[in-house]
């Protein structure tokens, strides 16, 4: 049973990158760890907890729409992410709980105080010898969404600051996590049968620079460990942070247990847009980090993102991004019509009409749509991953070394495992392959994976904590936490009790003693 006697299934909805949905993962797990009933259905949840993502209007609509929905519902509602982080004071976030993206490891007792009624909100950084770390711990219990993948955050934040992102108003400047403690989390993902891990943060590229190390450093270390026929994907980085790791990055990515895979936002093609944007590059440094990796790292596949109108592109500006565009037929491409996210540089910016921004998208979208990156390889043989069914639930899905993905037959045989496959068919997004007879299905994983919903981490000090009740407590209505007895991993401090509080107090105190005899004193003279 779940600790709170009569409530027990609490809903979780993710919007946004990979970095969101691991936060969700560490959430679900520490909530399972304590009893409460992780559910798929909406409908017949107690409380639901929304993880936000800031990035676009469109997922903070729909993250303010479920508020609503919730409320009308007559849910308990938990808020997450990056929207309640960078913007708490919203009106309509008004009375409701908020986990920072910092405090996830404290979502039992955000959960258990929003239950009995209370609003509580934990915006605080983690901090150690006044230095910011990057975020909850890494062995902490999850639930993975993918039983076989296994996402982990290699760093928060970034060294950017983009005049279009919001982000950064909620994850704050680089913090990244010690190699050792990343390498752990992956070799405790491969132990409970993990066969692919997938890297992410808001730039990977950024890695290190704020603890002494850098990308590639991490990579050598983590490929040490990849068991043979396990995976490892890295996530999003911008171009000048891998620039000066070029001829490292290009032997990495050409592991056999590593997908030749990157994506590297370009946004636009023009450098006075980019330089409107504050993106620290200019187009030749795209086309250079993209030129080397080509040549170095045969069949890669080079994913990006573009913006569409932003302010002050003009059609010369949007020209250059189709051309780039044309230039390298980008087998991947991400298209966002710009929106002005409030409080950002760009949106105090003269913007470009709705109806142009409109007409860009489409005219990229368009482009895009117009070749298919995978015709020429109908006919090959292929060696590719298992790991996810489709979203009709008509194939499993896998991907081949460069992360391209293929449909192959729903056999449950297949699922985690690395088979060979001949290509048949080829679409825009995928290609279709069938198993080849004569091969060899090779199983990834070195032990069983967990079931799905299961939960990972569960260390027995976890475990002693939550059968003895000792957690930790949120005070209702304040973002500042009180001290009430804990398990040694979930200690708390006072202001007081962190490193320099001590002198903060008696310099408070002492400011107030003063305004108190000035005070008092002026009335005297005032009366007399």
């Amino acid at each position: 049973d779940s600790i709170i006697p009569g409530v027990q299934k609490i809903w979780i909805r993710t919007w946004g990158c990979s970095h969101n949905n691991s936060d969700g993962e560490y959430m679900a797990g520490q909530l399972a760890a304590y009893g409460y009933k992780i559910t798929d259905n909406s409908d017949e949840a107690d409380l639901w907890l929304l993880n936000s993502c800031t990035v676009k209007n469109p997922a903070e609509d729909h993250f303010r729409n479920s508020i609503k929905k919730a409320q009308e519902g007559k849910k308990k509602v938990v808020l997450a992410g990056c929207v309640p982080q960078a913007q708490p004071r919203q009106e309509y976030l008004k009375g409701l709980s908020i986990i920072g993206v910092q405090q996830i490891d404290r979502v039992v007792e955000v959960v258990e105080e929003t239950i009995k009624g209370h609003s509580v909100r934990l915006l605080g950084q983690k901090k150690d010898n006044g230095k910011r770390l990057g975020g909850a711990r890494l062995d902490l219990p999850k639930i993975r969404k993918n039983p076989l993948i296994e996402i982990i955050s290699i760093n928060t934040g970034c060294l950017n600051a983009c005049t279009y992102c919001k982000t950064k108003h909620a994850r704050g400047d680089l913090a990244s996590y010690p190699i050792e403690e990343l390498v752990d989390r992956a070799k405790q993902s491969f132990q409970e049968g993990v066969c692919e891990i997938w890297l992410t943060s808001e730039d990977t590229g950024a890695y290190g620079r704020d603890i002494g190390t850098d990308l590639p450093t991490l990579l050598w270390k983590l490929v040490e460990v990849i068991p043979e026929g396990a995976m490892l994907r890295l996530g999003m980085t911008n171009p000048p942070y891998i620039l000066e790791h070029l001829e490292e990055m290009a032997k990495i990515l050409n592991h056999p247990r590593v997908y030749a895979f990157l994506h590297i936002p370009v946004q636009s093609a023009s450098d006075s847009v980019l330089m409107d944007m504050k993106r620290e590059y200019c187009v030749a440094d795209f086309k250079q980090v993209v030129d080397f990796l080509k040549e170095k790292v045969p069949g890669i596949t080079i994913a990006t993102d573009i913006i569409c109108g932003f302010p002050g592109e003009t059609d010369e500006d949007f020209q250059e991004t189709m051309k780039l565009v044309e230039l390298y037929r980008f087998p991947s491409l991400f298209i966002n019509q710009f929106y002005p996210r409030p409080g950002t540089p760009a949106a105090k910016m003269p913007q470009v009409p709705a109806a142009v921004k409109k007409q860009r998208t489409k005219d990229l979208s368009q482009l895009f749509h117009s070749y298919n990156p995978y015709d020429h390889k109908v006919g090959e043989r292929q060696r590719v991953l298992v790991t996810e069914e489709s979203f009709d639930s008509n194939y499993y899905v896998a991907h081949n070394p460069f992360y391209e993905q293929v449909l192959v037959p729903k056999d449950p045989l297949l699922m985690g495992k690395m088979v060979e496959v001949n290509i048949y068919e080829a679409g825009k997004h995928f290609m279709k392959g069938q198993p080849v007879s004569d091969a060899r299905v090779h199983t990834a994983s070195i032990s069983r994976p967990l079931a799905k919903g299961e939960v990972s981490g569960l260390t027995e000090e976890f475990r002693r904590s939550a059968q003895n009740g000792t957690k930790r407590k949120a005070q209702p209505n304040a973002e500042i936490p009180v001290k009430t007895q804990l398990s040694s991993w979930m200690a708390l401090q006072l202001p007081w009790q962190q490193e320099g509080g001590g002198l903060k107090i008696l310099s408070v105190s002492l400011a107030l003693l003063a305004v108190l005899v000035v005070f008092y004193y002026g009335g005297m003279k005032t009366e007399l």
